[in-house]
């Protein structure tokens, strides 16, 4: 089956910690813009689970320039200084802009060969995260993503029926791209070695960077972990009408790069049948 999902937390408990070889060393890519009430309980949870599956954890923090960039470097900086494996890259406006972009350069800036992304704010819990690792660290899955959508998932608040809505859409529209139930995700694990098969094809640009990879880099098997999506702590929402413009731009990308031949053949199709459909009412 080439969706592998792992059903419940149970599960995970009965199958125990990582073992702390090679394999469970990771490296955790943070993409900021003005997230500086974040970064502290982020970094201190992420470390105190990590510690307790006994993996081996770099903390990298791709920020955006913004009003809290200072204040965001000066805390990775004490928090560094407190022996905590982070650090930080900030970005001028200059050298690029956008949470895909931070993350795909982020992956190149990794120490280890497994890379993991999430999102700052801590809707994302930390504490989830050898959850979401645990499938390609044990070599099981090229792909595993956070879902809402399997056992042990789902949300941690109460959403809008209008943002559920919205999510449900964007799932049904990128169905055919992607096996997991929640590729709207920001987060996902995969390694190196999988990303170079989309060298030079990722787009930068926009918010659903885990659809991208699954996608263009042709992930296979994709496990779905359950994980409890929470209210933002801190910060402000980065989804626009732009973002949702740049999603059906992305999708049509998306579609092209899978199923190019199989769209020319169905337009060729469609041509010749208006064609013949034509010359029958004229003559």
């Amino acid at each position: 089956q080439r969706q592998m999902c792992i059903r419940d937390r149970y599960q995970r408990r009965v199958r125990g910690p990582t073992p702390p070889d090679m394999s469970a060393m990771l490296s955790v890519i943070v993409p900021t813009y003005n997230e500086t009430e974040n970064i502290r309980p982020l970094c201190t949870r992420l470390f105190a689970a990590a510690k307790e599956h006994k993996i081996d954890v770099e903390l990298l923090v791709m920020d955006d320039e913004s009003p809290g960039s200072g204040e965001t470097k000066r805390i990775v900086e004490a928090l560094a200084k407190d022996k905590f494996n982070i650090r930080i890259h900030c970005r001028t406006k200059k050298e690029g802009r956008g949470l895909s972009s931070a993350v795909l350069l982020g992956f190149e800036m990794a120490t280890h060969e497994t890379v993991l992304c999430m999102d700052a704010d801590l809707q994302h819990r930390p504490e989830q995260v050898p959850d979401v690792a645990e499938p390609v660290l044990a070599g099981q899955a090229e792909y595993a993503i956070g879902s809402r959508h399997v056992g042990g998932g789902g949300l941690g608040f109460e959403w809008s029926l209008l943002r559920r809505a919205i999510s449900k859409t964007a799932t049904l529209l990128a169905w055919p791209l992607t096996s997991s139930t929640d590729p709207m995700s920001g987060f996902f694990c995969t390694t190196k070695t999988v990303l170079k098969r989309g060298q030079g094809k990722l787009n930068p640009i926009g918010f659903k960077i885990a659809l991208e990879v699954a996608s263009r880099c042709r992930c296979d098997p994709i496990v779905d972990v359950g994980i409890i999506f929470d209210e933002r702590v801190a910060g402000e929402s980065k989804l626009s009408m732009k973002q949702n413009f740049l999603y059906i731009q992305q999708l049509m990308a998306l579609y092209w790069d899978r199923y190019a031949a199989l769209i020319v053949i169905a337009v060729i199709a469609i041509v010749a049948i208006l064609y013949q459909v034509t010359m029958t009412v004229l003559l």
